[in-house]
């Protein structure tokens, strides 16, 4: 597997180097935010790591950017920014997972290990009611008009299809939509309901995402 680091600490960026090369991992390093966005966009890697305060340009436009041509390839926001709104601003931006300086080494390499795990095969037709999700074409239609989702909007409706009729906890959704352990901020998850019941333009009798008071969410058929 191969890692590409952009991190422009240079002591952070060797001591992780040699960590993740001591694990088998083939590594790159760059340390500005330009340099980043040319070897990320080159396709060549498995995981990106990324810094969120760059030089010349921030890990959140290098996300940005690389999300318009790589919609699978994992990424982890490396960053001293801990508020719930920046996380909440660092997965909208396209990350799969974000772990907060300073952080333990092993947790980090069992976040990589958790985005790189192969993932299991799921039906490839989704459906609710007039909306149908196809998981290989990565489309979504409400009836036939094809409604354009953010990769976590995707994820998030995909996970409710495939969990259909039972309840899905917030920390359920956190923990399978983004790869993230930790409870504090499972209110990103209303920000992104909200988002896609306006996206699929949900009417009255259209209530195919339930909200169920102090637990979460259920996707069912009324």
């Amino acid at each position: 597997m191969k890692l590409l680091i952009v991190e422009d600490e240079t002591g952070i960026s060797n001591f992780l180097k040699q960590g993740l090369e001591e694990e088998s991992y083939q590594v790159d390093v760059a340390e500005n935010g330009k340099q980043g966005l040319d070897l990320a966009m080159s396709g060549n890697y498995d995981l990106l790591l990324l810094d969120w305060m760059l030089p010349g340009l921030s890990g959140i436009e290098i996300c940005h950017q690389f999300r318009k041509e790589f919609k699978e390839t994992p990424i982890i926001f490396l960053t001293a920014k801990d508020t719930v709104d920046e996380t909440i601003f660092g997965l909208q931006s396209g990350a799969n997972d974000y772990i907060k300086k300073p952080f333990h080494f092993d947790e980090l390499l069992e976040r990589i290990k958790v985005q790189l795990r192969p993932k299991s095969v799921e039906n490839p037709i989704l459906s609710i009611g007039n909306i149908t999700l196809n998981t290989k074409a990565h489309k979504v239609f409400k009836e036939h008009e094809e409604i354009i989702l953010t990769q976590k909007e995707f994820a998030l409706l995909e996970y409710l299809l495939n969990n259909k009729g039972f309840v899905c906890t917030r920390t359920s959704i956190i923990k399978n939509v983004w790869d993230i352990h930790f409870d504090y901020n499972t209110g990103v998850i209303d920000v992104y309901i909200n988002a896609l019941r306006k996206k699929l333009k949900l009417n009255a009798k259209e209530y195919f995402i339930q909200t169920v008071r102090g637990i979460g969410y259920i996707a069912e058929e009324l």
